[in-house]
């Protein structure tokens, strides 16, 4: 035996055995997130799996904060109404910590055991994220949320709302439009033109008129059964019945107007008589597009059909006549 190499390798094990020490105590661990180690199948297989074994920390949130509480972000959870430690309907009157993010389980032994994430870096999907607020939120505002648009989108709750902080930006006036128009792009857009609903001004939000987490309308979520009951609910003034009734008007407010904004006045998708022509194409004198200098006027000004307001400088009541002569709906 060759007690020379033996000493040698001795030697060498005790020095990188010294420097380990040495680098543990000037250097805080950090154990390794489960991600990196588990496939996302893994990760949920292994959350049912404590599920149905129901380990929970008998120090609940104590046992969390004990590695978490350096965090701004955790500790924010204390100052919204999730972290509300004297309201019977808070999760920290239950499992605390562990009624969002399941059992505790080996979780506090390095690290490495997954808990539930939720939000863009979660490796489960929307569907298993959003069981889990579910599982307390749902009532009669979210009883359509299966059916819904965002869920048929596999949009999480995360996506939209904040839990560890001190008020949701989508729970209130001020940011809520913000919130939705980080998504919903092409709207944000529209409630910039020059003729919209007040939403940029926060005297309206998204809300108002659609239910993001379903309702009863085949029709974006509305908050009312169609578009003419949800637009009718501020412009009483255009609803029915009326003695002369335009067609296009009781079917669908937006077959001519544009809810979220447009370039043209009163939201219309385009100007007249350009807008009523898609229609009346065929109709008299509303079939001929007088456009430039004509013979019915030295000036464009100068004709009803093209001049100031177009079809509507005779046809005004355009939503509809009570009048016993407005079969035209010219009065």
């Amino acid at each position: 035996m060759n007690w020379e190499v033996i000493m040698k390798k001795t030697s060498t094990q005790l020095t990188l055995g010294l420097l380990a020490c040495l680098l543990s105590i000037s250097t805080p661990t950090y154990a390794s997130k489960w991600d990196a180690k588990m496939t996302p199948e893994q990760v949920e297989t292994t959350l049912i799996d404590k599920f149905a074994k129901g380990s929970y920390s008998p120090k609940g949130a104590d046992s969390c904060l004990m590695c978490h509480k350096k965090s701004d972000k955790v500790m924010a959870l204390f100052q919204g109404p999730h972290g509300a430690t004297n309201s019977s309907k808070s999760p920290m009157a239950g499992l605390q910590c562990e009624a969002c993010h399941g059992p505790m389980g080996k979780h506090n032994r390095g690290g490495n055991e997954p808990m539930i994430a939720f939000g863009p870096k979660s490796t489960l999907d929307a569907e298993m994220q959003n069981s889990v607020c579910m599982s307390c939120h749902m009532d009669d505002d979210r009883m359509n949320w299966d059916d819904s648009h965002h869920a048929n989108a596999d949009v999480a709750c995360a996506s939209c709302h904040q839990i560890h902080t001190a008020a949701d930006p989508v729970m209130s006036k001020d940011t809520e439009v913000e919130v939705c128009t980080s998504c919903h792009t092409q709207q944000k857009a529209d409630i910039n033109k020059r003729s919209s609903h007040p939403l940029k001004w926060d005297q309206m939000v998204c809300s108002d008129c659609h239910n993001p987490h379903g309702s009863d309308s085949t029709d974006a979520d509305l908050v009312k059964f169609d578009i003419n009951q949800t637009c009718y609910s501020c412009h009483a003034e255009k609803r029915g019945p009326k003695l002369w009734e335009h067609a296009p008007v009781t079917e669908n407010c937006v077959t001519c107007h544009n809810p979220h904004g447009s370039v043209n006045d009163a939201m219309l998708k385009a100007r007249a008589p350009q807008l009523c022509q898609q229609c009346h194409a065929s109709d008299g004198h509303a079939s001929n597009p007088y456009f430039g200098n004509t013979n019915m006027g030295g000036q464009v000004n100068n004709n009803a059909f093209t001049g100031g307001r177009s079809c509507l400088n005779c046809h005004s009541q355009v939503h509809g006549s009570n009048h016993p002569s407005g079969k035209l709906l010219q009065r």
